[in-house]
C-alpha cells in the first residue's frame, strides 16, 4: 500500500523506519505530471532497492520569472494512481510552505558544470534544483536516487553535488524514454498543439542526423553540431542552443572526442523542449 505524506518530518520518518527494517531506499524525485518516462525511473529504482519513495513537488526555486510555474501541469491523483500500480511505498507530496517555511534563506550552489548550456539561458535554474534535491536527499538519507537523462546536465550537476559534499547517495541516470516517432517524453509535451507536436520532431531529426554522421566516421564537433541544428533552425520558433560538447564538462572538446553530447533546447511558441544524445554511447534516438 502506498502511503502519502505531506510533511518533511513524516517523509524522513518513513525512510528511517525502512532503513531500520534493513530495506534499501530507491528515491525518484519528480515534479509530478507523471508519464511513462517517470514510471521507467520507478521501475529502475525497484531493481536497485526494496523500498520505493517518490517525491512530487513543483519547485518554485527552479523557475525564473516569466517561465511556466503557474501553468505547470498538476495531476496529483493520477500520479498517485501510477505510483500505487508500481508498488511505491511512500509518496512525499509537500506544499511550498512545508519545503520553504517562512525565514528560509539557504541556497545550495554548484559551480563549473552549471554554467554552460542551461546555465546561460536559465542562470538561476540549477541553484533551485540543487537546493531542493539537497533537501530531499537529507530527508531520505542514504539511497539510490534515479533521474532521467533527458535532463542530462541536471543529472551531472546533481552527481557533482553528491560527490563534492560526500552525500551517501548513489545517483543513477536512466535512458530517455521516447514516443514511437522518437519524441522524448516530457510533462511539457501536453502544452503542444497537434501542429506543434509534429513540428517538435525536428529536434529528433537533428539528433538522428548527428548520430548518423558520427556512425559514418565524422568526429568534428562543429560539423556534428551543424547537422543537429539545421532541422531545428528550420522548424522551431526560437533556439536557445544546439551544442556539441564534452558530456562531462559541457565545454567544447579539446581533442577528437570518443564521446560527444549533442544537446538542444528550443521553443515552439511558449513551450520549451530539451533533448540530447551522447554520440559514441547512446543508440540512435
Amino acid at each position: 500500500m502506498t502511503t502519502v505524506v505531506r510533511e518533511p518530518a513524516e517523509f524522513r520518518r518513513a525512510c528511517d523506519d525502512a532503513r531500520r527494517a534493513s530495506r534499501r531506499i530507491g528515491l525518484v524525485p519528480t515534479m509530478g505530471a507523471l508519464h511513462a518516462g517517470h514510471l521507467s525511473l520507478i521501475d529502475e529504482a525497484s531493481r536497485r532497492a526494496d523500498f520505493l519513495a517518490v517525491t512530487i513537488f513543483v519547485n518554485p526555486l527552479q523557475f525564473a520569472p516569466g517561465e511556466d510555474l503557474q501553468r505547470y501541469p498538476k495531476t496529483l491523483e493520477d500520479d498517485l494512481g501510477g505510483c500505487r500500480r508500481r508498488g511505491v511505498d511512500v509518496v512525499f507530496a509537500p506544499d511550498t510552505g512545508a519545503m520553504y517555511p517562512e525565514g528560509f534563506q539557504t541556497q545550495v550552489s554548484v559551480a563549473g558544470v552549471t554554467k554552460p548550456l542551461e546555465g546561460v539561458f536559465r542562470p538561476s535554474h540549477f541553484e533551485g534544483v540543487t537546493t531542493v534535491v539537497a533537501k530531499l536527499f537529507n530527508l531520505a538519507g542514504p539511497c539510490a536516487a534515479v533521474f532521467g537523462r533527458k535532463d542530462y546536465q541536471q543529472w551531472k550537476v546533481l552527481s557533482r553535488m553528491v560527490e563534492d559534499l560526500d552525500m551517501p547517495i548513489e545517483v543513477i541516470g536512466c535512458p530517455i524514454v521516447r514516443e514511437p516517432d522518437g519524441l522524448a517524453l516530457s510533462s511539457r509535451n501536453r502544452y503542444l498543439s497537434t501542429n506543434d507536436r509534429h513540428r517538435a520532431l525536428a529536434v529528433v531529426a537533428g539528433l538522428r542526423a548527428a548520430h548518423d554522421a558520427w556512425e559514418h566516421g565524422e568526429r568534428k564537433p562543429a560539423v556534428l553540431e551543424s547537422a543537429a541544428a539545421a532541422p531545428v533552425a528550420a522548424t522551431f520558433d526560437r533556439i536557445d542552443y544546439v551544442a556539441a560538447v564534452d558530456p562531462e564538462t559541457f565545454e567544447p572538446p579539446a581533442t577528437s572526442p570518443e564521446r560527444l553530447l549533442i544537446a538542444a533546447a528550443a521553443h515552439l511558441g511558449s513551450t520549451r523542449l530539451i533533448d540530447n544524445v551522447v554520440l559514441g554511447e547512446d543508440e540512435r534516438p
